[in-house]
């Protein structure tokens, strides 16, 4: 069976879920995951906050993987508390679990199972009512643009697959959407519509938590992120903040000149660049004391994958 948890048990639990009273859609204090000798995720404290989008990135295994298991109530923490919605994990997982939608990385389908048998399996086992299920079913689908729905699963195309498998995630109309990698593999206009769509989902009021490997990605679409290395949080914050503090400004001045001047060239214009604001200042002046032309002048933040790879790149 996919690893996702339609409802567990009947019962148990039925106290109501929320999260607003904090503003904490997720509170993780001290959260540790050890197998044997390996350490996987260390002494990790963060924060989710309700309605937002928070990003986890890391390399291959940082610890994302497993910190999101932990999340969603698959694997249990050696050590730490893990609350979602104002509730304890380890005490309250299966009504926690009745408001996640789960998609890990590799999420198989039943192969023998057309687009809309399939979805109407799970429906059952969320136990929905079949006519709201095959509405929330079409409308799902039809908010994903995704065709073939007679189709076995096995026929589609990895990015149809992709989308029935997020289509499954979204049938209970969860709070909180945990994804894994929820555009690895795909061609870039695939993976950007499943981007564009999670951000209407956003809007619509879910909280996502995601991790991703394309850093574009992260950066378009994340309120927050935090960057893993070996199992412990070297930082999480909003990218502008992030940018302010270990990312880098360059100015770049395009102009124009009638003189040999010793500057790059490009389509017959001198170009200049320097972080420093004096260095800019002064040719600037210069080329209004000489009559030059300016033909531009901008300014390049640095982006979230130069930050990642100059932090990863640091020692412990």
């Amino acid at each position: 069976m996919p690893e996702t948890f339609p409802e567990e048990h009947e019962g148990e639990d039925s106290m109501p879920i929320s999260s607003h009273s904090t503003g904490a859609m997720i509170k993780l204090d001290y959260l540790n995951k050890r197998y044997r000798d390996f350490h996987a995720v260390k002494n990790l404290n963060l924060q989710v906050r309700d309605g937002e989008i928070f990003g986890i990135i890391g390399h291959n295994g940082a610890g994302k993987t497993t910190t999101l298991k932990m999340i969603v109530g698959l694997l249990a923490p050696t050590s730490g508390t893990i609350e979602v919605m104002g509730r304890d994990m380890t005490k309250h997982s299966t009504e926690i679990k009745r408001h996640i939608g789960y998609l890990p990385e590799e999420s198989p389908l039943y192969e023998n199972m057309t687009v809309r048998e399939y979805l109407m399996f799970f429906a059952e086992l969320y136990k929905l009512p079949k006519t709201s299920a095959k509405e929330q079913i079409e409308s799902i689908l039809d908010s994903l643009k995704l065709e073939g729905r007679d189709k076995y699963t096995g026929e589609l195309s990895k990015g149809m697959r992709r989308k029935v498998a997020i289509a499954r995630t979204l049938l209970h109309d969860p709070q909180l959407l945990i994804l894994d990698e929820p555009n690895s593999g795909l061609d870039p206009l695939t993976s950007f519509f499943i981007i564009d769509y999670l951000k209407q989902l956003n809007r619509e009021g879910k909280t996502i938590v995601l991790s991703a490997h394309n850093l574009f990605h992260v950066e378009y679409i994340c309120h927050r992120v935090a960057i893993l290395k070996n199992g412990e949080l070297v930082v999480c914050d909003t990218i502008e903040a992030m940018r302010e503090k270990f990312g880098k400004r360059e100015f770049e001045i395009v102009f124009k000149a009638e003189a040999v001047l010793e500057y790059e060239t490009r389509d017959g214009n001198y170009v200049f660049r320097a972080s420093d604001v004096d260095e800019i200042a002064a040719l600037l002046r210069k080329i209004s004391e000489n009559n030059w032309a300016l033909v531009d002048l901008s300014v390049k933040q640095s982006a979230l994958e130069e930050m990642y790879v100059d932090i990863m790149g640091r020692e412990d």
